[in-house]
């Protein structure tokens, strides 16, 4: 290796660490890929590569680089850390354990390892103490919910809610939340309640048209942050007769103002069945609720109980919708199988399976993602799998489709097309957790189909921080 090779390498380095201080963590990553394309031997250079991955929620090249890092040294402690971070993420505690040992081993002074390591030993203990207690068929939370018991005390200064949503109870629940307040938590229960009955109704897969006089906004991931759903219907308009909005999942887990989000969808979705829809993303599912945040943020402001029925309405979701039999809109992506048809989401039984697994069709669809290689790949992320312009292509010929329109990333300009056009990704979280540099963006299509992007700025919030309620240390370093 010649040293002018080194020092090229090293000041790759330095602008990819530059680049990551600026919370450019795509740039930082091509950097770090360039110092490593002319010196592949440095383990820093694969190690600070990880915790970039780990910043773009890519964890399984996070633990591909980490470990790439440890097999140049053995006993760089970053290397361990980070891969016991990005393995807590995928929820692989185990593995997340054992390096979290290793830190500790190299360093036993340092407290925050011991800390570190003490609550991933907590999250391995709760996950054995859950599967020791799970049932095949739990019963529904709602079975010994006796709603209409609550009594809303007579110094609540609300809307008072009735047996039908009303928009006078919408705005009040908007200025609410704005101003710190929750609403109560009878009202709370009776939103999930009826809105979890009218989507268990509906069809995985929902099939809707945009009629003339109308248009539909699809956005992606809003994760809690509530100011910034605020500022899309500012910019774009609120629900309405006319105007239908559909949510692409990951809507709560993250942002601090994960349950508000979740009721004011839910609001908007009872008040106006057909002008409103939601599918379930990755989020809405228990394992990552109770590692990022909704299920603190639930106890937190009303109780238990609340997440349980906010659970099981979750894992009613439809996990798709055809817009126009033009465009599937799902939140993660396509799947294993080049065999796979619209009438096969059409024929999946999601109330059979509450939980989405680490295998199947219902996975594929919350977790995948695309990749610029043409066919399959394994997933960046530890779970799931990428697929190509190939794969895209072939299912939208197969199916009649102009494009899948999907959400699951952050793009720094809010969205991207990929895929010659046939791969549309959306994401509505700008700012992304306070730390990510990224716009958001939401997509607007009228009766003739056409899509039309736009693209908005973060809004301030309250000072509450992203994962504010999330139960653990381990996630403050991610």
């Amino acid at each position: 290796m010649a040293s002018a090779d080194s020092q090229a390498a090293t000041a790759l380095k330095v602008q990819g660490n530059k680049a990551f201080a600026q919370h450019e963590w795509p740039a930082a990553i091509d950097f770090y890929s360039q110092a490593i394309a002319k010196y592949d031997r440095e383990p820093s250079f694969f190690s600070n590569r990880a915790q970039a991955h780990i910043k773009l929620e890519a964890h399984g090249f996070a633990i591909a680089d980490a470990t790439k890092a440890l097999e140049l040294d053995s006993s760089y402690t970053k290397a361990y850390w980070r891969r016991a971070l990005a393995n807590t993420a995928i929820l692989s505690y185990r593995d997340a354990l054992k390096d979290f040992k290793a830190v500790v081993k190299r360093e036993p002074n340092n407290r925050d390892a011991k800390l570190k390591l003490a609550d991933c030993e907590k999250l391995v203990r709760r996950l054995e103490f859950e599967k020791a207690i799970e049932v095949a068929e739990p019963p529904s939370a709602f079975e010994d919910l006796d709603i209409d018991a609550i009594k809303v005390d007579d110094g609540y200064d609300g809307v008072r809610l009735g047996s039908e949503m009303t928009q006078e109870f919408i705005d009040d629940m908007l200025e609410r939340f704005k101003n710190g307040k929750k609403i109560h938590r009878k009202y709370a229960f009776q939103i999930i309640k009826a809105v979890k009955e009218l989507i268990y109704a509906e069809p995985t897969m929902v099939e809707i048209g945009v009629e003339q006089g109308t248009h539909l906004t699809v956005c992606g991931d809003t994760h809690g942050q509530f100011f910034d759903l605020l500022e899309i219907f500012r910019l774009n308009g609120y629900p309405s007769d006319t105007h239908t909005y559909l949510f692409n999942g990951d809507f709560v887990d993250r942002g601090s103002w994960s349950t508000e989000i979740a009721l004011v969808l839910y609001a908007y979705k009872w008040l106006r069945p057909n002008g409103l829809f939601i599918n379930r993303g990755n989020h809405e599912t228990d394992d990552m609720n109770k590692m990022y945040g909704f299920e603190g943020e639930c106890r937190a402001k009303y109780n238990e109980k609340m997440f349980k029925v906010f659970s099981e309405s979750f894992s009613a979701l439809p996990l798709a919708t055809l817009v126009g039999n033009k465009y599937l809109v799902l939140h993660g992506g396509l799947f294993s199988d080049d065999k796979t048809t619209l009438d096969d989401i059409r024929k999946l039984n999601r109330h059979s399976q509450r939980q989405p697994g680490q295998q199947g069709l219902m996975m594929e669809m919350l977790w995948t993602d695309p990749q610029t290689a043409a066919g399959r790949g394994p997933s960046k992320r530890g779970v799931g799998l990428q697929f190509g312009p190939d794969v895209t292509k072939r299912f939208c010929e197969n199916n009649g489709l102009d494009a899948i329109i999907r959400s699951h990333e952050v793009r720094m300009d809010g969205y991207e097309v990929e895929h010659d056009g046939r791969c549309i990704t959306v994401f509505s979280a700008p700012k992304y957790c306070d730390s990510t540099e990224n716009k958001g963006a939401f997509i607007n299509v009228g009766p003739e189909l056409k899509l039309e992007y736009r693209v908005f700025e973060a809004v301030p919030h309250p000072d509450i921080k992203p994962m504010a309620y999330a139960q653990n240390s381990i996630l403050s370093m991610m």
